[in-house]
């Protein structure tokens, strides 16, 4: 799909970020297996209500395939279960928006550097498009103790452990957004996705996993 037509869709797509009172608040969307309905925004808007259950969900139960690759390549995040994503430096915009990747193999990078002596460093990636489920999918199966390798894009590999797993329905997610993306607090990588029941329309998936995770070795 062309770049501005999955900017267009914002279903099946991790999509919003909003700086709100200094830190990082984040929305999604989403799709199910089926074809998306269409819309018209680039993005999801403010949450503002809470949905029943629905039938169609994003909680993946199968057995995960293992991969067991021989190297990772600069400017890449590896997740626990082994499928990579490549990094794509981004910056909010003058709105207060993070901009969305551009495709299932990116993971947005917002906020401090790796290794940094305090703030977050939030990689954000979609969790599946038109049938097809990203690398990010994989934060469904996440678990404390469990490796994350990023690979910056001069080479150096940086390793954190994952120390917090959290679902969260989006509209609970402000009242947690200076605890999970303050860049005032001691360093870690965040990585979030979107997930849990679909309720359509521009809110796609209600919830976002996010996974917490601590530096232990670095280049």
């Amino acid at each position: 799909m062309p770049r501005h037509g999955l900017a267009a869709a914002a279903l099946g797509l991790l999509a919003v970020a909003a700086v709100v009172a200094g830190t990082l608040v984040l929305t999604n969307g989403g799709e199910p297996a089926a074809a998306p309905p269409p819309v018209t925004t680039t993005h999801s808007p403010p949450p503002s209500s809470t949905t029943t259950a629905s039938s169609t969900a994003l909680r993946p139960e199968a057995v995960p395939v293992r991969h067991t690759p021989v190297s990772q390549p600069p400017g890449t995040v590896r997740l626990p279960e082994g499928s990579t994503a490549t990094l794509v430096r981004r910056e909010v915009t003058s709105d207060g928006t993070l901009p969305i990747p551009d495709g299932l193999e990116e993971a947005t990078w917002w906020g401090a550097e790796l290794g940094a002596e305090r703030g977050v460093a939030l990689l954000s990636g979609h969790v599946n498009w038109a049938g097809r489920t990203g690398p990010f999918e994989q934060l469904w199966r996440s678990h404390a103790g469990q490796d994350v390798t990023v690979v910056d894009p001069g080479g150096g590999r940086w390793g954190y452990r994952v120390t917090e797993v959290l679902t969260l329905h989006k509209n609970d997610l402000p009242a947690h957004a200076q605890r999970l993306f303050a860049q005032d607090g001691p360093h870690r990588l965040v990585l979030v996705t979107c997930g849990g029941d679909y309720v359509g329309g521009t809110d796609g998936y209600e919830d976002n996993r996010i996974v917490i995770a601590e530096l232990v070795t670095r280049p």
